[in-house]
């Protein structure tokens, strides 16, 4: 979205609305400053100041209902032009916003103010009935206007404010759930490095009885060889059979030490 919105036309065309709508908002405002202060309606000021604010809501609504147009095309397929749901959101409620005060501007033109004096009968003009109640206010058209604009804009900025609320939130408890995944994974590198250790242990232990055995085992063939020297008169035979005994109860003790130390 951010490489396309420099091309978008319907970017270039909202700033145009914007800006035209900033100059129509003045123009309105003068409009109902003029009209409180004319005394007739037929008044050259005001004349003026209402052809002119015709003729920028006229822009206006032109240039809106172009935009209208082109949120209509791209909701219809808003992946096909590059804009996601979104943004397509925005601009539809960026229409209707402009749509809605267009439309208040345009009943508000149509109004007759309570301040300008009309013929009676006689065709004198008459007051308006707050003329004679001095502690009535003074009543501001567009400053109602704006205060109601006011109030629209808070509620956005509340309804913005939630959905930021709401993802910090959301943030926050997948922080605490990757908090404890990793106590829960500290735990059990913690478990592993203890039975390695025993392991480790056991190795050593296992490793210095096998030692043993083989020095005692080494010092029993020397004994063996020393008596088959003595007695010359035996054969080769039976130094042979001792030799592949001992060998055998070597191994054998080997396999056994090796089983008791996997089973501890």
């Amino acid at each position: 979205m951010a490489s396309m919105g420099q091309d978008d036309p319907f970017l270039e065309a909202q700033a145009d609305l914007l800006s035209t709508l900033n100059a129509t908002r003045s123009l309105f405002s003068s409009y109902l400053r003029i009209r409180s202060l004319a005394s007739s309606a037929s008044s050259p000021e005001l004349a003026q100041a209402r052809s002119e604010l015709e003729t920028n809501l006229h822009d206006l609504s032109s240039d809106l209902q172009d935009l209208v147009d082109s949120v209509k095309a791209v909701e219809s397929d808003p992946f096909r032009y590059g804009v996601d749901i979104n943004e397509v959101e925005r601009r539809r409620r960026l229409v209707k916003e402009v749509g809605g005060e267009v439309e208040d501007m345009r009943d508000e033109l149509n109004k007759v103010s309570g301040s300008q004096k009309q013929p009676g009968a006689n065709g004198s003009a008459l007051p308006p009935p707050s003329a004679f109640d001095p502690d009535a206010p003074e009543r501001d058209d567009y400053e109602a206007f704006e205060q109601q604009r006011q109030v629209e804009i808070m509620q956005e900025q509340d309804e913005a404010l939630d959905g930021v609320f709401k993802t910090v939130g959301n943030l926050r408890q997948q922080a605490d759930d990757m908090g404890r995944e990793l106590e829960e994974q500290h735990e059990l590198l913690d478990e592993v490095d203890t039975l390695a250790e025993r392991v480790q242990g056991k190795l050593s232990t296992g490793i210095k009885k096998v030692g043993w055995v083989i020095k005692k085992n080494e010092g029993s063939s020397q004994c063996v060889l020393r008596g088959t020297a003595v007695q010359g008169g035996r054969s080769n035979m039976n130094a042979d059979k001792a030799s592949s005994c001992c060998i055998v109860v070597l191994i054998f003790v080997l396999i056994l030490l090796l089983i008791l130390v996997i089973i501890l």
